[in-house]
């Protein structure tokens, strides 16, 4: 099922989109006063919008309002140097353990949202398209073998970094963490229709240009290995996402480097899952 969360007429509800792409164009959507959920935490909570889904309205999708398919996560795990190639492109050895850092969760923004900077903060900002995964039931200290049963399903994400930042401060936690700088959605696919999460292709367009396109099976740590780690370190909750590092072809890596400029638009595709669309656009603060 894919599911997204939307405003329409000013409340906060879900979109579900036509099994099998039956019906393009349209979309079914929960009224708020159904007594269905109207936001995601559970796979039960996708279980019972899916049984519904025959009865329930119908509008056009062109002109949804979306809203971060994760309304509140708890945690943004995120993923370095996940792809060796990525590694290799900026210098990094192959990690034997996976880099683990956060993004605040006040970083996150929809798709359509413009993704926002004031170049007296950051000159240097860059694009990292990534597969995120949606934490559905709680996970802690599991096996690999059943670490796929704690996820609700997955989304496009895209790990928007301040390069002068990073290398500025040190650590990666300002640098990824600007408001605007976690775009994700807008569709979430459940994870029952991805039975496997590393056979996916993600890419990241600029402007219509393909910057990077890769397999999710390039990945050293996959997504049941992630999973399993971090439940070992820290309980993963219902509604925690996983940015599960990023391919590569970032723009640092270039030569000469091919940072983001005012009114370039990113978009991030997953094959099965959707496009993520964001103008980026300078803003300079008072």
């Amino acid at each position: 099922m894919r599911l997204a969360a939307i405003r329409r007429n000013g409340a906060d509800t879900l979109a579900i989109a036509a099994p099998d792409g039956a019906e393009p164009g349209r979309v079914r959507f929960v009224p708020p006063d159904s007594g269905l959920p109207t936001a995601l935490a559970s796979p039960g909570d996708a279980a019972r919008v899916a049984a519904a889904w025959p009865v329930l309205p119908e509008t056009e999708a062109a002109g949804l309002r979306f809203l971060p398919p994760v309304r509140a996560p708890g945690k943004i795990v995120a993923i370095g140097l996940n792809y060796a190639e990525h590694a290799a492109e900026g210098g990094m050895d192959v990690p034997k353990e996976p880099v683990v850092f956060a993004k605040f969760p006040s970083s996150l923004a929809a798709h359509g949202d413009a993704v926002e900077w004031d170049p007296a903060v950051t000159s240097q900002v860059d694009y990292e398209a990534e597969l995120a995964v949606v934490i559905g039931t709680e996970a802690r200290r599991v096996a690999e073998r059943d670490a796929l049963d704690h996820v609700l399903g997955y989304t496009c994400l895209n790990d928007v970094s301040a390069r002068d930042l990073q290398r500025d401060d040190g650590q990666w936690v300002r640098a990824k963490s600007l408001d605007t700088f976690c775009p994700m959605g807008p569709w979430l696919v459940t994870a029952d229709e991805i039975p496997d999460p590393q056979d996916l292709t993600v890419r990241c367009r600029v402007s219509g240009e393909v910057r990077q396109e890769a397999s999710t099976a390039d990945m050293i740590f996959p997504v049941r290995e992630l999973i399993a780690r971090l439940s070992r370190a820290f309980t993963l909750r219902p509604g925690d996402v996983i940015a599960t590092g990023t391919p590569p072809g970032v723009g640092a890596a270039s030569t000469p480097p091919r940072l983001l400029r005012d009114g370039d638009v990113m978009e991030v595709e997953i094959d099965g899952i959707g496009t993520l669309r964001n103008t980026c656009r300078e803003r300079t603060e008072p």
